[in-house]
């Protein structure tokens, strides 16, 4: 039984956390179990039955009910298992608030994430435990974090919700104010001379740190005053890094306190990555289209015929595509047909097909056999194809762009496809 569960693609685990993260209970309800890697079953069972003999002194009898029946379901599916997968195992259970005043449906959930786990715990509350998921997506995307002034700079990491202080250097700049007898000039220049021999010890660090780091998306500089300023004007940075810098960010402060500042305030910046991500491919795509270069296609019949031809290296969807794929069959004859329709329009087509008369034989007797989101099912194409998927939103022009004039679907292939 234990087969039926794999491990989970990205981009399905992405949209499994987007549905979870919707879910309600009426009060704390919902139930998160994570459980690492190497864990035993046996071990997690025990930990579950004694919550069970907990959860009988939660005076709220409706609560009691939902919490039991929520470990109860948790432990029905953990017998499934003979040993926890290699990248651990997640389990979500629980009552889920209807929007009618009616007692909800108990819905559970099974995940085996695409990469290993390190957290065990169980967790009851109004809503499913998410965060840890959500950090293994952040985990690919590092960022480098670097706060300075003339007396100091600090050299961090950011990945996920983490940051990790990697090097801290000092300036031996003197402060501005000069020693009694020297003049003003030559305090000065003697300053700027420091001052260039500071930066170019901070760039030799940014190269030591950032050159090689992997899945490096971006670098913040922050610190208080125009020290950042000067030190990004001058050519101290590796040319391959300067292309990195995101932005400036003013502080208060250096050090840990500066990094934490940094990344309060670049929130947006970050987000906004994303987004130049995103118009960089939809660029490239409509360049490729543009020229005619045979490396793109648009179209749902040309893009899933290049899926079947393995010939796709990114797949390009709109976060605003809203189809199925529908399969209908003759139960007369056996004709099979396959039609995309918009999933606004699906309730309507499935009302309408057995009235329809067969292609092939002509009878009324068309089922609709099996239906899946278009989404789906293109990106089970895309992983059998070794094929990127990446979902592109609608909050930029380009990607409004992917959805109104080349109907949401979009690829670049691998090689030169000519018609």
């Amino acid at each position: 039984m234990a087969e039926e569960f794999a491990p989970m693609s990205k981009f399905k685990f992405v949209k499994m956390l987007e549905e979870l993260e919707k879910k309600e209970g009426r009060g704390t309800e919902l139930i998160s179990v994570y459980i690492p890697p190497g864990k035993q079953v046996s071990e997690v069972m025990n930990d579950l039955r004694n919550e069970w003999g907990t959860a009988g002194n939660i005076k709220s009898k409706t609560t009691r009910k939902n919490v039991q029946d929520a470990l109860t379901k948790v432990m029905e599916r953990l017998k499934l298992f003979r040993k926890i997968p290699e990248t651990g195992l997640v389990i979500f259970a629980g009552t889920i608030a209807s929007d009618q005043l009616g007692v909800g449906d108990m819905e559970t959930y099974v995940l085996i994430p695409p990469e290993p786990i390190s957290t065990y715990y169980y967790r009851c509350e109004h809503s499913f435990m998410l965060e840890p998921l959500y950090d293994i997506i952040r985990r690919e995307e590092a960022y480098g974090i670097i706060v300075m002034d003339s007396k100091e700079a600090t050299f961090a990491q950011l990945k996920g919700s983490r940051s990790e202080i990697i090097r801290e250097i000092t300036s031996g700049v003197p402060g501005k104010h000069r020693a009694g007898g020297q003049s003003s000039r030559r305090f000065e220049r003697a300053r700027e001379m420091y001052l260039n021999e500071y930066y170019t010890r901070v760039g030799v660090h940014v190269t030591e740190i950032y050159k090689n780091m992997p899945n490096l998306h971006g670098i913040i500089i922050g610190g208080p005053g125009s020290t950042k300023e000067d030190f990004i004007k001058g050519d101290y940075i590796h040319y391959e890094l300067k292309d990195k810098i995101l932005g400036t960010v003013d502080t208060a402060y250096t050090g840990f306190e500066g990094v934490k500042e940094v990344i309060d305030k670049s929130k947006d910046l970050l987000k906004n990555v994303r987004f130049l991500k995103e118009r960089e491919m939809i660029q490239n795509f409509l360049y490729n289209v543009g020229h005619d270069t045979g490396l793109a296609t648009y179209g749902e019949k040309e893009v899933i015929q290049a899926l079947k031809s393995v010939n796709v290296k990114t797949l390009l969807i709109s976060e605003g595509l809203d189809r199925s794929i529908v399969k209908i069959r003759c139960r007369e004859c056996g004709y099979k047909e396959t039609k995309i329709v918009d999933n606004i329009d699906l309730e309507t087509l499935e009302k309408e097909i057995p009235s329809k008369n067969c292609k092939q034989c002509g009878n009324a007797s068309y089922i609709v056999e099996e239906k899946e989101d278009l989404i789906d099912a293109l990106s089970k194409m895309a992983e059998d194809a070794g094929a990127e998927v990446e979902m592109i939103s609608t909050q930029t022009e380009e990607g409004e762009m992917l959805l109104k004039s080349f109907g949401g679907l979009a690829a670049l292939l691998k090689y030169r496809q000519f018609k």
